[in-house]
């Protein structure tokens, strides 16, 4: 079920994607509404579930989790009861930022940050205990040219029309 939303929620989601620290008086002031009737708005959108939670971006490189890989895996096993099984397993290793299960040649594709090729080497043991994979291989990125970017919802979202 698509949320009925409007031009001033994009607006409003467009500014929380680029700054979540705005105060609701600064988003109130940059969208153009009283902060009654920006808080109104804030609590359908959580409500409709469009909004969930905040986070703050952690520069991982000033940590030491220096290494991106984006892990491609084979299986040939289908079932559902394979499939929250591996879920389960994938939500217990900490270097996993991103799952997918995927169309195409490959069926799951996994974002990985660790702290260099002996992060990932320990990643890569407990990621196959216990499980029957046809391949696995890491694509490792060299360089990040877009990153965490917000989602144009300005451009790309049309408002609901109600």
């Amino acid at each position: 079920m698509v949320a009925n939303i409007d031009n001033l929620d994009l607006r409003i989601l467009s500014m929380l994607q680029k700054d979540g620290s705005l105060t609701q008086r600064d988003l109130a002031e940059g969208i153009g509404l009283s902060q009654n009737a920006l808080w109104r708005r804030l609590q359908a959108l959580q409500a409709a579930g469009v909004m969930r939670g905040s986070r703050v971006m952690v520069d991982l490189k000033a940590l030491g989790m220096d290494l991106t890989v984006l892990v491609m895996i084979k299986t040939r096993h289908h079932s559902r009861d394979w499939l929250e099984s591996f879920a389960r397993h994938v939500g217990t290793l900490p270097e996993v930022v991103d799952c997918f299960r995927i169309g195409g040649e490959w069926d799951y594709m996994l974002k990985v940050v660790t702290k260099g090729m002996a992060g990932y080497d320990a990643f890569y043991q407990r990621l196959i205990t216990g499980f029957d994979f046809d391949t696995v291989t890491g694509i490792f990125a060299m360089e990040a040219l877009v990153e965490n970017r917000p989602v144009d919802l300005l451009r790309l979202v049309e408002p609901s029309r109600g």
